[in-house]
């Protein structure tokens, strides 16, 4: 029956929907891009044809970023929108001529101006073709036979007008309906896949912008270690030293009152130890290192003040550096869940499966958690992007807030 099932599912036509509207949209596109980069091209020579062109450009964004909403909509897939090469400076020239050493501005009008519009042709066509066919080998008989209204129809040269001449078609009309689906299901599959190359950020972009979030967050890691290191342990070692100091000057004269300092000296090197290990964890837990993700969160969880029901599913142990990046997503986001949510339980899932690790992590909290620039979750999106994995946040007023990632294992 799942064969069948196609048939009936909305997906089925909204792709049907989205090949046929790619031939309008080609259509439209391809006219206005030509115009405008054949106008641009031949007014080079003059002071209008640059900013015609820079414009073209501009354009070619905007079209994306609607090429992406449309792609979202219809066939499922999800495209991030690109950062885009900014300008040397805030000049007029600069800000004229930035589009044009942009690769994925390049790739984005390449995409709507010559790709998609070709595309569209082919998808127009096997859309049509593969609904048209069997719906009139089924419904020939409604205008076939004869009778008063009717025409008979030509086959191959074949006159379609008894019976016996259209019901072996009827019978191939339905055989060959349920194939229909299938065939938009793969024709949309290859859209999509099209859609992700020219409508993604190129390579060289999404390797810089890694390096550069990476870079980010090794930065905040050390300004973290640094403002710890400084609140926490050092104070305690320089309370430490002072008392050690105090004790030394009245060994002689009130060994007593030594001992007692000694003694809250030997107790402050107990808490500055336990500040360093707890900094040490924080940095990458021994545990982590030695037994591996499961174990990790299982500390974690154990350590959590929200109950936690953990579901662990690995069928092979992922890189470091991924471990490490799930490790301090459900860390902080279990943090969020006990000091800002109010929740009363967390649910946390990971599985690994097709080279990834994706792993979720869910609470019955008061939601309302959002991205802001230089806040905890912006953090853990830009450590998931230096691994070049996604993070993906729901959190709702009133609950329950999701936080996802994927994160490749290769």
């Amino acid at each position: 029956m799942s064969f069948f099932k196609p048939l009936i599912q909305p997906r089925t036509y909204l792709e049907t929907f989205d090949l046929l509207l790619d031939l309008a949209i080609g259509i439209l596109w391809f006219t206005v891009f030509t115009t405008f980069v054949a106008t641009g091209a031949s007014l080079l020579i003059t002071l209008v044809g640059l900013p015609i062109l820079t414009a073209t450009f501009y354009l070619a964004r905007a079209v994306a970023h609607a090429e992406r909403a449309r792609v979202r909509a219809f066939l499922g897939a999800r495209i991030d929108t690109p950062a885009y090469k900014a300008p040397k400076s805030d000049g007029v020239w600069h800000r004229l001529v930035a589009p044009f050493s942009d690769r994925t501005t390049w790739k984005e009008l390449t995409y709507v101006w010559l790709v998609q519009p070709v595309l569209g042709v082919v998808n127009f066509t096997v859309a049509v073709t593969a609904w048209a066919v069997p719906l009139w080998a089924i419904t020939l008989p409604v205008y076939a036979i004869h009778g008063e209204g009717s025409s008979p129809q030509v086959w191959s040269g074949r006159t379609l007008d008894t019976w016996h001449e259209v019901l072996p078609v009827v019978a191939a009309g339905i055989l060959v309906l349920p194939l229909a689906p299938w065939v938009i299901r793969g024709f949309a599959a290859v859209d999509r896949t099209v859609a992700r190359w020219g409508l993604s950020a190129s390579k060289v972009t999404t390797l810089r912008q890694t390096q550069a979030r990476s870079v980010d967050v090794a930065m905040s890691d050390r300004r973290q270690i640094e403002r710890d290191l400084h609140d926490g342990a050092q104070q305690r070692l320089l309370s430490l030293g002072m008392e050690l100091g105090m004790a030394l000057e009245k060994f002689d004269s009130d060994p007593d009152a030594a001992r007692g300092l000694v003694g809250d000296a030997h107790a402050e090197l107990q808490r500055a130890i336990a500040d360093l290990r707890n900094l040490a964890r924080g940095i990458h837990p021994a545990v982590l290192t030695d037994r591996g993700l499961d174990a990790a969160l299982s500390a974690l969880a154990a350590r959590s003040p929200v109950p936690v029901r953990l579901d662990v599913r690995l069928h092979e142990r992922p890189p470091a550096s991924v471990e490490a990046t799930a490790y301090f997503i459900v860390a902080e986001a279990l943090t969020n869940a006990a000091r800002y949510a109010n929740a009363k339980a967390v649910d946390v899932r990971v599985r690994q499966d097709a080279g990834e690790l994706h792993l979720e992590v869910s609470d019955d909290g008061v939601g309302g958690a959002e991205q802001r620039p230089g806040g905890g979750l912006a953090g853990l999106a830009d450590r998931a992007s230096s691994i070049e994995g996604a993070l993906r946040i729901s959190s709702p007023a009133g609950g329950p807030t999701i936080v996802a990632a994927d994160l490749p294992c290769a």
